[in-house]
């Protein structure tokens, strides 16, 4: 292949199935993704108005739902503008600049799942130590880490994908993805793949802290019904989000790495795009819905302003 390694654009090849229903999509996706910042933002300012909700765990999950939005900055714009334009590029810089925001937000959903699976391992097993443990200090210290590391990690990733020489300019997805990129290098990608490996190994690690964790806070939580009713109101939606990113970036990473060319494009876009959808609208419903004093803030304050 020739060497068009200074190409402006890159090619959205994943947008040829959406063309015979492109309105209802759109119609879709601008619901979608209204909902993803309504029910984020309602979670934000909730926690923020409400000093009750001023602790580590709520803290965290505010977090985890401006870390939401963050991420879905990055797809919807521009995906909503290409399911209605018959042209589907984007600009090199507009490419990685799209590759940063998604999975720098990816990796921070996931170390913030870690502090809250941490938080509550300490509230539940190590209650009288909680406060010591989980000061103001350290909680922020842990927010800073989790958004610092994950950048770090996506400027090096971004930083060598730039610098690899391209074959081609064609992506086989609806928006911009770093292990895409690579498979149009034309040289050794020998350094990205190591430098994935262990980017991957270091998530990895992240979700046998948080096994770890939760084999102990079972173990806490039988023990007393005190501990079970803490482990059902606190954990319960924990462990239904941890489940929900995890299951959704598996369907990604399978599909990145072992996705067939028999497949139909359909169910490419779907595994593509699905963790862009789903977790983000998903867990702040289910915090929302299953933490009481969330629930209870948040109809009050909709009373209110009605």
């Amino acid at each position: 292949m020739n060497n068009i390694s200074n190409t402006a654009l890159f090619s959205l090849s994943g947008f040829s199935a959406t063309v015979n229903y492109r309105v209802t999509l759109f119609s879709v996706t601008l619901l979608c993704y209204f909902l993803i910042v309504m029910v984020n933002m309602s979670l934000i300012l909730t926690i923020i108005l409400d000093q009750n909700l001023h602790k580590p765990m709520y803290i965290f999950l505010c977090f985890l739902c401006i870390n939401a939005i963050y991420g879905t900055v990055g797809f919807y714009p521009k995906f909503l503008f290409d399911l209605l334009s018959d042209i589907h590029v984007i600009s090199y810089v507009g490419c990685f600049l799209q590759v940063f925001i998604i999975y720098s937000n990816i990796k921070v959903d996931y170390s913030i799942l870690v502090l809250m699976a941490y938080d509550r391992f300490v509230a539940i097993c190590k209650p009288l130590e909680y406060h010591s443990v989980m000061s103001v200090r350290r909680t922020t210290v842990l927010i800073c880490l989790c958004w610092f590391i994950p950048f770090c990690f996506d400027v090096l990733i971004v930083t060598l994908t730039s610098a690899l020489t391209l074959c081609g300019n064609r992506i086989q997805k609806l928006y911009c993805e770093n292990w895409s990129i690579v498979k149009l290098a034309c040289g050794s990608t020998k350094a990205n793949d190591i430098v994935g490996l262990i980017i991957i190994s270091f998530y990895c690690c992240h979700a046998l802290c948080i096994a770890c964790s939760y084999v102990q806070l079972v173990k806490a939580a039988l023990r007393s019904k005190e501990g079970r009713r803490k482990f059902a109101q606190t954990c319960v939606p924990h462990l239904f989000c941890l489940l929900n990113v995890t299951i959704a970036l598996l369907f990604d990473v399978m599909y990145s790495r072992y996705g067939t060319a028999s497949m139909s494009q359909n169910l490419k876009n779907f595994m593509a795009i699905q963790f862009l959808v789903i977790p983000p609208l998903i867990n702040p419903i289910i915090y929302g819905v299953i933490l009481t004093k969330i629930r209870h803030r948040m109809i009050y304050l909709y009373c209110v302003a009605v």
